[in-house]
Formats: C-alpha cells, structure tokens, sequence
C-alpha cells in the first residue's frame, strides 16, 4: 500500500524539495500540504490544506498519515517579535508532534538547527532546543531531529546578508575537517533527501543528525 505524507513548510527552501522529491516517488501515493498560501500546478496526489498554522488543531481530522515533514523556520527579520517568533518556531512543530502522537502516526522528522540547547542564552538556539525536547516528549516511534548548519539553495526571497555569509563559508570550506566537517554548509536538497531516507529506514538508531551526518545520509 504507498503510503501517505504530511509536509509543513512545502514553499520554503527545504520544504519545497522534499514536496517535489515525494511527488516523483511511488511509494508515496498521498501528499498532504498544510501552510497559509496555495501551490499552483501541482498534481492530483497532492492536496492542500490553507489555513493559519499557529492554529494547527483546525486541520485534526485531516492530519492523519504516515509520516510527517516538519520544516517550519522564520528569521529575525521576518519576525522581529520574539514571542510571535516563538509560536512559529516553536509552538508549530511543538503542536504537530502532539497532533500526530494523538492520531497515531508514527515517524515525525523536524529540522532545529546547529547550536539547539535549551539551556541557551542564545534566544535563537534556546528555541530550538525548546522545541527539540517537547517534540521528543510526544514519545512519537520514529522521531528524527535534523540539525543543518548553514542551508545553501537557491532562495525565492532576497537575504542580502545571508547570501553574504554563504558565501565566506563557500571560501573557506576546505579547511573544515576532521570535527569541523559539521559546520560545512549543507544543501537543502541534501537535507530532503536524508528526511525522506530516515523516514523509509526507521531502524536508524540516532534520534539527533547533525548536518555531517545529514550529508552523508543524503548518499544513500
């Protein structure tokens, strides 16, 4: 029987990438889109669900699957707001771990960032780490936490300094080795690739994949 998917963040860079990569696998014979705003074009197997996503438990009776992709992220100068930052980065894969624990699904796979620790004073990596430990303590079978380093891709939206900071880390990329090997910039269609493989090889032991590990997942 092909089986069923849930995508979170299906416009963002990583998000869109493993929308388009579930589209061209047969396994999958169902995918199932909920964000604030349409897709267009896309085919028959894909259904959207619009709505407010800090408002998850509208869409209960439709999330239901086999497998969720968690790929909800802003930044500072989307949402300069700390507590409405918080909600999004937070609360929605926060409240779609509870969801998918209270209907049954089984794999759950977020992407937190390099750095996550709730016990930081580092508002950014504090959240993340937030997050991390709640989606765990929905005790969900197959739960996989990605932390990236810096996401390269091409980018609908203009992040002038990002492109900037992607590109001094493009420079001096050779000289991360050895234990460095994590900090390299990771593509976001390598992080697709390594969600979608952990979600069909659930015996993978480890629960946290930092972005080295993520890169070499993405070979399989």
């Amino acid at each position: 029987m092909k089986k069923t998917a849930i995508i979170l963040g299906a416009t963002g860079l990583t998000g869109s990438s493993i929308l388009q990569k579930l589209i061209e696998d047969d396994r999958y014979g169902s995918i199932k889109l909920f964000s604030r705003s349409k897709i267009e074009g896309l085919p028959k197997k894909v259904t959207q669900f619009i709505g407010d996503l800090l408002e998850l438990d509208q869409f209960k009776a439709d999330f239901i699957a086999d497998e969720v992709y968690c790929c909800i992220g802003t930044t500072n100068k989307k949402t300069p707001n700390k507590a409405l930052y918080k909600q999004i980065d937070y609360g929605i894969p926060v409240n779609a771990a509870r969801l998918s624990s209270e209907n049954g699904i089984q794999t759950f796979l977020v992407i937190s960032a390099m750095g996550a620790d709730k016990k930081s004073s580092v508002f950014y990596n504090k959240t993340k780490g937030e997050m991390e430990y709640d989606v765990l303590q929905e005790q969900i079978k197959h739960t996989y936490i990605l932390r990236p380093s810096l996401i390269g891709g091409d980018r609908k939206e203009n992040r002038t300094l990002e492109k900037i900071g992607l590109g001094v880390f493009k420079i001096i990329q050779p000289l991360f080795i050895g234990t460095l090997k994590k900090y390299k910039i990771i593509d976001a269609k390598n992080i697709a690739k390594t969600m979608i493989y952990l979600a069909n090889n659930t015996s993978h032991s480890e629960v946290i994949i930092t972005s080295d590990e993520i890169k070499e997942l993405s070979e399989n």
